[in-house]
């Protein structure tokens, strides 16, 4: 409330002011950085290991394939559990598992077999953490502040993800990689230590009964497909992460070592995660009414970077890409947070998350493998082009419903009314 007695806009402080939040954003920071942190401390200790590129992909593939496998049923668990208790658990077991597995490489009994053990109970509990921490954020700041709120946590997530992955590698060149997987035990250990801070209402209301985990997961599918807007804007980014990640992962480092270099690569990666950063100040800051609208149709600057790559090779011009990509992919992220947080029960909220990102976990391999193959057929730079094409296409399709042009967004103080006026 400002001096004259209106109500002011939330600004980017305020849901920091918020103990709660503060507890949530920092455990999902250090979660994120122990995650990015993990896949370069673990590669190079199976390297030291056995040095075969088969058994890198089959212990760091292990973790992804149960964190697919379990993300439905992670929904579940976060709907029926008090999610401050699923993502303390969580976070705890995971840093056990790397203790564990610090302790086989410093001691000199690892193996592949235990690394692979290890690597999917990493990938069960991030399942189970993961639509769990997406749905906690409307249970920690008052309504009004649900946008910035969510403006904060991609934030701190980007920052966890770029300095974990930088750590992993300073620490496993300075002191190698089972100090390194040490470290990384201690992050997530620090997320778990963050979220025991929290002190939220409790669960959402549960289904009360027997636990029935496929019943819960055919209810929180009718909760997806019953909103239109939800299901088709997942289909628009199904096919935009598929061709992104293809592009972006897999050619850009192709095209990088054909032309510009490896350094500028790492520049345009930095400028992408700038603008990330300048894309929450703006998200942060700003309350469309109609911000689903505004955040689908932003999609299409997906294209914009696979556009630059394809034509040219001037680093000007694809820092310009980068960053426009980066401040237009968090208007759609916290855009995106919001309307499922504002529509979707509170009870089913998790369940909807695991679908949704079961989407976008199971497109970005198929991209990753697709992409090769078709470029050798049809040449890169045309891949390039044809994928940003298909991006513009798949914005189109979520822009043709009704559902997701029309959805607004709940208002964030509610109206004033006369003194003793109370709603019927």
């Amino acid at each position: 409330m400002s001096a004259d007695g209106t109500t002011r806009a939330p600004t980017l402080l305020d849901p920091l002011r918020q103990r709660n939040f503060r507890c949530l954003a920092g455990g999902r920071m250090a979660t994120y950085f122990a995650n990015a942190m993990a896949p370069i401390v673990l590669s190079f200790a199976v390297l030291d290991l056995t040095g075969s590129l088969i058994d890198l992909g089959i212990v760091v593939g292990a973790r992804s394939v149960a964190n697919v496998a379990l993300l439905l049923f992670g929904g579940v668990i976060a709907d029926r559990l008090p999610r401050r208790l699923v993502l303390q658990g969580s976070s705890v077991a995971a840093g056990l598992a790397q203790a564990v597995i610090a302790a086989s490489v410093l001691f000199g009994f690892a193996s592949i077999p235990v690394l692979v053990v290890i690597s999917v109970i990493n990938g069960m509990v991030s399942a189970v953490s993961l639509p769990a921490a997406a749905a906690l954020v409307p249970q920690t700041v008052p309504h009004r502040m649900i946008r910035p709120a969510n403006a904060v946590v991609r934030m701190a997530v980007n920052a966890g993800m770029v300095l974990g992955a930088s750590t992993g590698g300073i620490v496993v060149g300075l002191a190698g990689p089972g100090w390194g997987i040490a470290v990384n035990a201690a992050v997530f250990l620090l997320a778990g230590l963050s979220f025991a801070g929290l002190r939220t209402a409790g669960k959402p209301a549960a289904p009360a009964g027997t636990v029935r985990p496929l019943a819960e997961l055919r209810e929180g599918w009718s909760e997806f497909t019953s909103r239109t807007w939800v299901w088709v804007v997942v289909l628009q980014f199904l096919v935009i992460n598929a061709v992104v990640a293809g592009g972006l992962q897999v050619l850009g480092p192709t095209i990088a070592d054909q032309s510009f270099g490896r350094t500028t690569w790492g520049l345009l990666l930095a400028a992408q995660t700038a603008g990330a950063f300048a894309g929450g100040f703006i998200a942060a800051r700003t309350q469309p009414r109609h911000a689903l609208r505004i955040g689908a149709a932003v999609g299409a600057f997906e294209a914009v970077p696979l556009l630059a790559l394809g034509t040219t090779s001037h680093v000007a011009v694809l820092v310009v890409a980068m960053f426009i990509n980066g401040v237009a992919l968090e208007q759609l992220a916290v855009a995106w947070d919001v309307s499922l947080q504002e529509n979707i029960p509170q009870e089913k909220l998790a369940r909807v998350y695991s679908y949704d990102a079961l989407g976008s976990f199971v497109a970005i391999p198929v991209g990753e493998v697709a992409a090769g193959p078709i470029a050798l057929h049809a040449g890169i730079d045309t891949t390039l082009v044809a994928g940003a094409v298909l991006v513009v296409a798949a914005t189109g399709f979520a822009l043709c419903s009704s559902s997701v042009r029309r959805l607004t967004v709940k208002p964030a103080v509610p109206p004033h009314r006369p003194a003793g006026e109370v709603p019927a």
